[in-house]
């Protein structure tokens, strides 16, 4: 992947974070730029919106896949 995105069988699919009980949007798994390198998983709210950030630890409950959500070949 570039820019250093790591793969996620859950990229593209709303997950709920359980760090605040939000649900979004997966679109990546990246590196954090601090001083002690982290990933972080950047979430979008569904119907778009301000993304954020929080521990891939924290994702939880993917929607289901369905043949209109299915992953890009």
């Amino acid at each position: 992947m570039s820019l250093l995105h790591q793969d996620h069988p859950w990229i593209g699919r709303e997950v709920e974070d359980t760090a605040t009980g939000r649900r979004g949007t997966l679109r990546a798994i990246t590196p954090d730029d601090g001083v002690r390198p982290r990933l972080m998983a950047w979430l979008q709210p569904p119907g778009g919106g301000r993304e954020w950030t929080t521990d891939p630890d924290a994702l939880d409950n993917p929607a289901p896949i369905t043949p209109d959500t299915l992953p890009a070949p």
